[in-house]
């Protein structure tokens, strides 16, 4: 691949996907780089493998522009975007954070970059991964390489599933660079797209910026987690006191969930309690919280199942929010995944967003319609709050008992 390109962006995936499909709308030539062959070839067809709402239409526009091509590996540019998973190490305790793909695919630059271009990290990271990918690469030129010669920054995404491409544009964005050339180069090129202010600081600042946007979340999410937990014990409607507390003029209390999913919400915090365990005291404890709500679920299920001989559970949605496909670290997942080892009935799960279930549901139970579900079930948890779910009928749920933990009606 001879031609030079203005971006190449590594990793294909929620966040890589529109970040390179909305350069290239814009006159940017863009590479997009992915480690898996099929998501390659779906995009080189001006087709989408993942699920969002009017991507396909800027994915097809910019393939067929002739301004996005996918590949397997990197190829000489100006730009390097690295938007690839930052997941917590396997088999470790504390929740450390796993730089195995970053650090991967910065390596992956060294037989393209040249001095002059701008490397920028996209991943949701700790504190200090700017500078150690400016570690790794230089490590992988040699020892002739200098720093200097190259442009580091950190510029976090901040787009939520299911209204992406209307926040890539519209968000306001923070630039962290390691030098002030690389802040002011970074800020320039994402004015090809963003019309919201795009404010410069340091990578560190940058970096523990995201963390700390996400962790507020959290906390204000195990706060409503909280309380629901508290009101299941005194038996007292936690929607109706919700909307209650929330008429108070400086009150804004969250709804409370099954747990907390995504990449983001439910992993970030855990980078700072990481970087600074002995300072990240109600940081740990909101994520203590909301990581102990599925159990909670999983026992309110268990307790009604007893009253049946052989229960019938339906399992509405599989998402780790509302109206979108993505399933990672969703705690329907989770809960799904415990009432089926612990064997508390059979399992009819409803995701109209997906048309398989991920391997680590195969043999969990059946994927059918919620019309299907309702019908046979005995028993209705709701997970998630999907538009279809919303349009029910409520005569479905007669006879059931209902665990809504959404407040899918409130």
């Amino acid at each position: 691949m001879n031609q030079k390109f203005d971006v190449c962006v590594l990793g294909l995936g929620y966040i890589g996907l529109p970040t390179a499909s909305i350069f290239a709308t814009k006159g940017k030539r863009v590479l997009g780089v992915d480690v898996v062959p099929e998501v390659v070839d779906t995009i080189n067809q001006g087709k989408i493998h993942i699920q969002e709402p009017d991507l396909d239409i800027l994915v097809r526009a910019a393939v067929q522009s002739g301004n996005l091509t996918a590949a397997l590996k990197p190829a000489p540019a100006e730009t390097f975007i690295i938007a690839v998973p930052t997941p917590f190490q396997h088999g470790t305790e504390g929740h450390l954070p796993d730089l195995t793909y970053v650090e991967a695919a910065t390596r992956s630059l060294a037989d393209v970059v040249q001095p002059g271009n701008l490397i920028v990290l996209e991943s949701t990271s700790p504190v200090g991964t700017t500078e150690q990918i400016q570690g790794w690469l230089l490590d992988e030129l040699g020892p002739s390489a200098r720093a200097e010669d190259y442009h580091f920054a950190h510029c976090p995404e901040r787009i939520l599933p299911g209204q992406m491409l209307r926040e890539l544009v519209t968000n306001d964005r923070i630039v962290g660079g390691l030098s002030d050339e690389a802040s002011r180069r970074a800020k320039a090129l994402y004015e090809t797209f963003c019309t919201a202010d795009i404010y410069l600081t340091d990578a560190r600042t940058a970096e523990m910026a995201k963390l700390t946007e996400n962790s507020f979340r959290d906390v204000n999410i195990a706060f409503a987690n909280e309380l629901s937990l508290i009101c299941d014990r005194l038996g007292i409607d936690v929607w109706e006191l919700i909307r209650l507390a929330n008429r108070h003029p400086r009150v804004n209390i969250l709804r409370p969930g099954p747990g907390v999913g995504g990449h983001c919400i439910a992993v970030d915090p855990w980078f700072i309690v990481a970087a600074a365990p002995d300072e990240s005291n109600l940081i740990r404890t909101a994520r203590e919280v909301n990581n102990y709500k599925p159990h909670h679920v999983v026992a309110t299920v268990k307790k009604k199942a007893e009253r049946f001989r052989d229960p019938v559970i339906a399992c509405l949605g599989l998402a780790f929010k509302a109206d979108v496909d993505d399933l990672r670290e969703s705690p329907a997942i989770e809960i799904v995944q415990h009432l089926n080892a612990d064997r508390v009935g059979r399992l009819l799960l409803v995701e109209p967003n997906v048309k398989t279930l991920p391997v680590r549901l195969q043999g969990a139970g059946e994927l059918v319609t919620a019309e299907e579900a309702l019908t046979a079930a005995d028993i209705v948890l709701v997970l998630v709050d999907h538009r279809e779910f919303k349009a029910l009928s409520r005569r479905l749920f007669d006879e059931r008992v209902v665990i809504d933990t959404r407040g899918l009606w409130s």
